[in-house]
């Protein structure tokens, strides 16, 4: 395997360099060494960044890479929603993790701030699923070490209908005859929308944000939001909200959304795998069904893969290359962590596996038409005028058409 060396520190390695030579490459084992929160600086011992879930999942492969390499692996418990901005922050000053969890949706800011360097998968990425290599992927090199994917789909009351229609229209009739307070729920912001959720209808219309180019990355030089497609999007959007069906519900929030669902005031719920356990405490009994067209096209959502990232100025680059490829990129860990998080495994030997479960299969199965979510760095310029139009246009705020037009205006005067 071709090895990344750009990050390794000429102290220390030498001995550890000539530990992976002489080892073989497995996983197993039980127990965590003592957490540090300065991994990066210190030769021999990896400090990772997780969260609770996933240190529970990664005790026992920890453990063995410690038996078998000699090196302590510190995996320190973090709030999920604080990693990001902390690694940002302690990288460059040559703190924080060796590794550390993430969304691959990072990745763009991240190679651009220069804190994170590529992972060396040779030819170990054949056996990740596509969509997941593909997340990690940027510039033509590879950014992570995925352990997941999820995306949404209709969970569906199977009490309540006994089928999701291929069409949106004919899921909003079948969702009305069901009799319930809702014909469909969608967790929406009033002020943001939610682009994420509302994007495979948008998709349907044949509209994206961004071309891609030959190898399926994004281009940020081709914004194709604001296409002919994405016109006749927002003329569907405004004839679903208050001045139309009002099937799109600003003031349902996605708790709210979540709460009528597992009442049972509606059939359909636009949702991910994180809601199904609370469905399911609350006796919904529920099935994943594909998300229906509404502009005639394929429904495509987004595609969220979690990431275990190597940090730019590790001391020991070329361990923790060893510690992800080799031991968390392996079935027995990956479906660890499946078993943690509930989100679908990204190697496939794992991600097959776990297809056993109807409700995982029913996930995977609408994710074959996923696109990965566009980790460049210029996305970050479009979330904010993307989802309050498309909040203006469910109040049935202006022209549609000239609406969509004048955001993707504003979104091209931010690119540059």
């Amino acid at each position: 395997m071709k090895v990344n060396k750009k990050a390794l520190a000429a102290t220390g390695l030498a001995v550890v360099a000539s530990m992976l030579a002489l080892a073989g490459c497995s996983g197993g084992g039980g127990g965590t060494a003592a957490p540090s929160e300065t991994g990066a600086a210190a030769s021999g011992a990896l400090t990772v960044w997780v969260d609770a879930d996933r240190a529970r999942a990664l005790e026992d492969v920890a453990k063995a890479f410690e038996q078998e390499k000699g090196v302590k692996v510190n995996l320190v418990v973090k709030d999920y929603g604080k990693i990001r901005d902390e690694f940002t922050a302690q990288v460059p000053t040559g703190k924080g993790p060796d590794i550390t969890i993430g969304g691959h949706d990072w990745i763009g800011a991240f190679v651009k701030d220069g804190i994170i360097a590529p992972v060396e998968l040779g030819d170990k990425a054949a056996d990740f699923e596509k969509v997941a290599v593909e997340a990690v992927s940027y510039d033509g090199k590879t950014y992570g070490l995925p352990y997941a994917i999820e995306n949404i789909a209709v969970l569906r009351n199977t009490a309540l209908a006994d089928a999701t229609p291929a069409t949106f229209d004919e899921m909003i009739a079948k969702g009305k005859a069901a009799g319930t307070e809702y014909p469909f729920v969608v967790g929406l912001d009033p002020q943001a929308s939610d682009p994420y959720h509302l994007y495979p209808f948008q998709t349907s219309f044949g509209n994206a944000v961004f071309g891609r180019n030959a190898d399926g990355s994004y281009d940020a030089s081709q914004l194709t939001i604001g296409d002919e497609g994405g016109q006749k999007f927002a003329a569907w959007l405004t004839a679903q909200g208050d001045t139309g069906t009002k099937v799109m519900n600003l003031n349902l929030s996605g708790d709210l959304a979540k709460e009528a669902f597992n009442a049972g005031k509606s059939p359909y719920f636009l949702t991910g795998p994180w809601n199904v356990a609370d469905a399911e405490k609350a006796g919904v009994s529920v099935s994943v069904d594909a998300i229906p067209s509404a502009g005639g096209g394929t429904a495509q959502p987004f595609a969220g893969v979690q990431a275990f990232f190597l940090s730019a100025k590790s001391a020991n680059a070329l361990i923790a290359n060893e510690f992800l490829v080799n031991y968390i990129g392996t079935a027995d860990v990956q479906t660890k962590l499946f078993e943690a998080g509930g989100r679908p495994p990204a190697l496939t030997a794992s991600f097959e596996a776990a297809q056993s479960d109807p409700i995982v299969a029913g996930f995977a199965k609408v994710g074959t038409d996923a696109v990965p979510m566009p980790s460049i760095p210029e996305m970050g310029s479009v979330w904010d005028d993307w989802g309050k139009t498309e909040a203006a246009l469910i109040k049935g705020s202006g022209d549609p058409a000239a609406e969509w037009v004048k955001m993707a205006d504003s979104i091209q005067s931010k690119l540059g």
